[in-house]
């Protein structure tokens, strides 16, 4: 079977070509244009606890993912409901004791710098009434929050819950080299969602028959570019593929707080908001994409090229030397993961802030030493992640689109009941 032509094919998923006409998502009126009052000098209370949120992920080092997303939901829910339709002092120091609280609980370990910078972040606020019952809707809000999600089956024990695959038979999920590493994540599609109302409720359709047309052309695709040793994927494209390698929460953050720093959203509780919602609806996505993940099991490319001699499609062909640009997750091929939170995160944005982000937005990561991507839109990024995950060899294209999909519908049902 001859190789697709792939230099950087277009996106032909049409839930993405729905969401650039606009009939999806309206863009919020003049975003922006919008400047946050606290950009003129004074310091930027959103900026600090961003940070510090940031900085309370490194102290507990989760070994899961999505507990990460869960620290940021929580403790940024919490300094939305506290803020309200607030301003001014009071905003501040809602915003500051809400996430103080929420991160102090979640990482002890961190306590002490936190009740530094919330000492910080009080000592440049007037004193007053204003103040003190902003300290005291976050320290609220916090503690209705952490109840609220206690037991939800996103702590790492619980993710992480033992799985052996059922059978090794054709097309089923096994442990990849080089590590065969036992499957992660297994107990992920079974935790509580934030918003969504069960997990599968957007669950995609099965993954491509292995004698299918159509498993035969991803088959094809991701053998050729995906290979560690490709000869025909682009310097650019093997780039692309680093540069998306590590979590999607790591890379969305460093965009975050660019658009943050832009001024955008331009009040202090809108800009909680967008952080309250953002990570929400991205953990709830990432929940829905396991739990298919561990429904469907479809085995990784790594797999299926080498045993392609028992998959019974005639246009397939085994290497058992092929090796991808870098060892895939410990996990189930379909859905895409990477996908399902950047379709949630696209939609999140251009719903908040219209399909284009304030400024350029410049991303780097250490996988790809030397590179830099710039976005000027939100379906640039999403077209990337689609690609990368391809270029680096460790899902087929029609996983990435429905998990891109997922996400996309993940999130228009979230967004509907986001009243933080």
């Amino acid at each position: 079977m001859s190789v697709p032509r792939c230099t950087r094919p277009p996106l032909r998923l049409p839930m993405l070509a729905l969401l650039l006409a606009t009939a999806l998502l309206v863009p919020a009126t003049g975003a922006a244009a919008q400047v946050n009052p606290q950009a003129q000098g004074a310091p930027d209370t959103v900026l600090q606890w961003f940070d510090e949120t940031q900085a309370a992920l490194v102290t507990a080092d989760y070994p899961t993912q999505v507990t990460n997303m869960r620290l940021w939901a929580i403790s940024w829910i919490a300094a939305s409901r506290a803020i309200g339709p607030g301003h001014g002092p009071f905003a501040d120091a809602a915003l500051a004791s809400a996430v103080h609280d929420s991160l102090a609980a979640l990482v002890p370990a961190r306590a002490p710098q936190l009740t530094a910078a919330l000492a910080a972040t009080l000592a440049r606020l007037p004193r007053g009434s204003a103040t003190s019952r902003g300290v005291a809707a976050g320290r609220a809000a916090a503690a209705r929050i952490l109840a609220e999600r206690a037991g939800d089956g996103l702590d790492p024990a619980s993710v992480n819950t033992p799985f052996t695959p059922p059978s090794d038979a054709p097309g089923i999920w096994r442990p990849t080299p080089p590590g065969f590493n036992p499957a992660v994540q297994a107990g992920q599609g079974r935790a509580r969602p934030f918003l969504l109302d069960r997990a599968d409720r957007f669950r995609p359709s099965p993954p491509p028959s292995l004698t299918s047309p159509q498993y035969a052309r991803d088959f094809a695709e991701t053998k050729a570019f995906g290979r560690l040793d490709s000869t025909v994927r682009t310097p650019d494209q093997t780039s692309v593929a680093l540069l998306w390698q590590p979590a999607a929460l790591a890379n969305w953050t460093q965009m975050l707080r660019q658009v943050l720093a832009a001024g955008v959203p331009r009040s202090t509780g809108d800009r909680a908001r967008l952080l309250a919602t953002f990570h929400a609806v991205t953990a709830d996505a990432y929940i829905a994409v396991y739990e298919a993940k561990y429904v469907y099991l479809r085995w990784r490319p790594v797999t299926a090229i080498h045993l392609a001699a028992i998959d019974g499609n005639p246009d397939t062909r085994a290497d058992p030397t092929w090796t991808s640009l870098f060892p895939p997750p410990d996990n189930s091929e379909y859905p895409s993961g990477h996908n399902g939170y950047t379709g949630a995160a696209v939609t999140v944005l251009t719903e908040l802030l219209g399909p284009q982000p304030p400024r350029p937005l410049t991303l780097t990561a250490a996988t790809a030493p030397g590179f830099t991507r710039t976005y000027t839109s939100w379906t640039q990024v999403a077209e990337d992640v689609l690609n990368a995950r391809v270029w680096a060899g460790i899902h087929f294209r029609t996983s990435d689109r429905a998990g891109l999909r997922l996400g996309l519908q993940v999130a228009r049902f979230d967004l509907a009941r986001a009243g933080w």
